[in-house]
């Protein structure tokens, strides 16, 4: 499709050369999107981002990156747009300090110091570690590791952000923190493609396309609407969380209309609560 920046067009792949890790998978990744891929540990979700960055060979089937059928001639040039985010932050950096790390890759593309400098600032601000420049990473919470990491990618101009399992190691409050920083990196920078792989499904709520993976397959391609009609029993997901407090209620009788988000949840129940 003319405006998919990523396809994956009959995709499998084995680890072992036995079981397939992914089975005739098929996916198009909108072009200044936010696509959520979601489900369960060995559905072959993070195997797909692996494929899109050239970190595995696939053997069957055809990857198209920005409009070019990938190979592996083409692959190392094709992913150089391409930045991606690890599950665990401490697997992620290589200088000694917040400054070094960020620099980075700017120094393997040769920019200029001076313009350097500035790029660093400048992302360093953005995901909120500024004053954390000179810092060793080692003395970083989980989640201010991530947001280094976010920010070495996004100073090299990444046309695309794969965040794999991002916020799995983190504690709630630090998953918050991640989720809340990639949705305004996106608001801020509406031509920047971002892919979620992950199996926290209220993630969903703030996608542009939701991808289900179940045993290595498409479960479900689509939207927020069609994703939460789903019987995600059938494959042990669940809904997100502000959805199965709106099941509940439905269950009493009580019935709020339609909501975007949790304020939105919230602000209905208060008004419930209001005309008692």
């Amino acid at each position: 499709m003319k405006d998919s920046i990523i396809r994956l067009e009959n995709i499998s792949y084995s680890y072992d050369n036995k079981n397939l890790a992914l089975k005739n998978v098929s996916i198009d990744i909108k072009e200044k999107s936010k696509t959520v891929i979601v489900g369960h540990n060995g559905s072959g979700k993070s195997t797909i981002a692996k494929l899109i960055c050239g970190l595995l060979n696939f053997s069957h089937g055809k990857l198209f990156l920005f409009g070019n059928e990938a190979n592996n001639k083409n692959i190392d040039s094709l992913r150089q747009d391409i930045g991606i985010v690890f599950q665990n932050p401490d697997n992620q950096f290589v200088g000694a300090t917040v400054r070094d790390d960020i620099a980075f890759g700017l120094e393997n593309k040769c920019v200029p110091q001076k313009e350097m400098d500035s790029i660093i600032n400048k992302f360093a601000k953005e995901v909120g570690m500024i004053e954390f420049l000179d810092k060793e990473p080692a003395n970083l919470s989980g989640g201010q590791k991530q947001r280094v990491a976010v920010a070495s990618i996004l100073a090299l101009d990444s046309k695309v952000v794969i965040l794999d399992e991002a916020t799995t190691m983190l504690d709630p409050a630090g998953k918050k923190e991640i989720n809340d920083l990639v949705d305004k990196i996106k608001r801020e920078n509406p031509d920047l493609t971002i892919i979620s792989i992950t199996h926290n499904v209220d993630e969903v709520l703030t996608a542009d396309n939701i991808i289900v993976m179940n045993k290595g397959e498409v479960f479900y391609n689509g939207d927020l609407n069609g994703f939460i009609n789903l019987d995600l029993n059938s494959i042990n997901l669940k809904k997100p969380f502000i959805y199965e407090v709106n099941d509940k209620l439905k269950e009493k009788g009580i019935d709020i209309g339609n909501f975007k988000d949790e304020s939105e949840l919230i602000s209905k129940l208060w008004q419930l609560h209001s005309n008692k």
